[in-house]
């Protein structure tokens, strides 16, 4: 098994390679800039948004994290997999 790619930091963008839709547990979720809470935040995903995934990592917190963007907002960001309903994308972004 490959080892997870490391935390993408703050403005990175990765690659679209998951073509899976979720959505959020809570509402007002903060789409960050990188895979860290120190990043800042591109817009918000609400419970009624639809959200597509494009890859996740491990962030400096040591969760996982997911490149999205919101289909109804247009914001594209980092959520904590743990804010998404069904724990964010299976594909590893690249590095």
């Amino acid at each position: 098994m490959a080892a997870a790619p490391a935390h993408y930091p703050c403005g990175s963008t990765p690659p679209d390679l998951d073509p899976v839709q979720g959505t959020n547990k809570a509402n007002g979720v903060n789409m960050r800039a990188g895979s860290s809470t120190s990043c800042a935040s591109r817009g918000l995903a609400h419970l009624s948004h639809t959200i597509n995934y494009h890859c996740w990592t491990l962030g400096q917190d040591g969760a996982t994290w997911t490149y999205a963007r919101n289909l109804s907002t247009g914001y594209a960001g980092w959520i904590r997999d743990d804010l998404l309903r069904d724990n964010g994308s299976s594909i590893h972004c690249p590095l």
